[in-house]
């Protein structure tokens, strides 16, 4: 396993199987991961206390949400850490969680990757940090 790690952050308990096509690529990789299932709407004080506990020792976080899709943008607010977002398919199509992603306002970066794509999600964490293939 390398010494940096990933941590993979969902909105709900829905979107485990994106993120377990995120998880299965950074186990094939052998890298270090931690999983977490944080509503930033339900739970925003559970999410500020996580996002402080892996201050030091998460380099990315890959976070995966649906309809609002809220998440990226709201870890991307509070940490100076990569975030990549994954937009989850809904009820329209997920269309409406990647243009919530995608639409960050300046200062705000969010990485997006395609719709219930986990697995692109953890390639391009581990180019992020550039962990040889």
């Amino acid at each position: 396993m390398t010494a940096a790690k990933i941590a993979v952050i969902m909105g709900s308990e829905s979107d485990r199987s994106v993120a377990d096509k995120a998880v299965e690529v950074l186990e094939r990789y052998g890298v270090a991961y931690e999983t977490r299932v944080i509503s930033a709407h339900r739970e925003p004080e559970v999410l500020d206390r996580y996002l402080k506990e892996i201050r030091d020792s998460v380099a990315v976080v890959i976070a995966i949400a649906g309809l609002s899709a809220a998440l990226p943008g709201v870890i991307a607010a509070k940490t100076d850490k990569p975030v990549i977002g994954v937009p989850v398919s809904g009820k329209l199509l997920g269309i409406d969680a990647l243009l919530s992603m995608v639409q960050m306002p300046a200062g705000v970066p969010v990485a997006v990757v395609g719709v219930d794509n986990g697995e692109n999600a953890a390639l391009l964490a581990i180019r992020m940090l550039n962990i040889p293939k």
